[in-house]
Formats: C-alpha cells, structure tokens, sequence
C-alpha cells in the first residue's frame, strides 16, 4: 500500500497513538543494534544515534537527558506526501511543545518531552478537528 498523499485527508483522519514507557535519544560508541530497548539506530558522520527506552540507555550506562513519550501518527503517509510533518511540527511550535520527528515506512513518529504529552495530544487532536 502505497499510503496517503493528500494533506487534508491526513490531517483530518490524524489519530495519534502513544507507545508505552519512556524514551531517550543518546550518542552512542560503536556499533549498536535495535532490540532489548533500543528502538532506532541512526548513523551520522559525528556518530551514532539511539533512540532507546530510558531503562535501556540506564542500562547501557549512557546519559539520559532528554525523557520523552513516544507519539505514532496513525496515519499511513506516503513517503512522498508533502507537508505533515510541518503541519504537525508548526501546530506544536505554536504551544512551545518539543518535537523530534522520526519517519517510519508506515508512520511518523514523535518523541515529545513526557511532561508534555498530554499538552501535545490536545493540540494534535485540535489540527485534526480543525481540518473536518
């Protein structure tokens, strides 16, 4: 399935699921695998990313500076779809909420400071019901 480009249809069928637990984005030494926590792995030129539960990077003795609630735009967007994520990342700005955005072959997804997931909820489901 090839996912949807309109970005009114997504917008205005935006559902936002919240994956369980806490997450964190470290820089990580050597090479690192997704699994037992670690959720993403991305390799940048100064080093390698990780995005990770917090229990995980505890565990891994890496420094957790950053606690986040991880949102999954329910919606299937296509790779090429053209502005959801400034439609999302503009609406959160609007309410000073943090955002880093992660795009999935099926979804994007968000990481949001965890005290301000509800406040992040809120405002997607207002862009969603702005759009009906």
């Amino acid at each position: 399935m090839p996912g949807e480009t309109d970005l009114d249809a997504m917008l205005r069928h935006l559902t936002v699921t919240v994956r369980p637990g806490r997450f964190t984005v470290v820089q990580a030494d050597g090479t690192v695998a997704p699994g037992d926590g670690v959720e993403a792995v991305l390799r940048e030129q100064e080093g390698t990313t990780v995005v990770a539960t917090v229990e995980a990077a505890a565990r891994e003795g890496w420094d957790v500076g950053f606690e986040a609630a991880w949102l999954t735009l329910d919606v299937h967007s296509a790779l090429e779809a053209v502005g959801l994520t400034a439609a999302v990342a503009t609406a959160l700005a609007a309410e000073a909420i943090p955002c880093n955005v992660l795009a999935g072959y099926h979804h994007d997804h968000l990481l949001v400071p965890v005290d301000r997931v509800d406040d992040a909820l809120a405002c997607l489901a207002r862009l969603r019901e702005d759009r009906r």
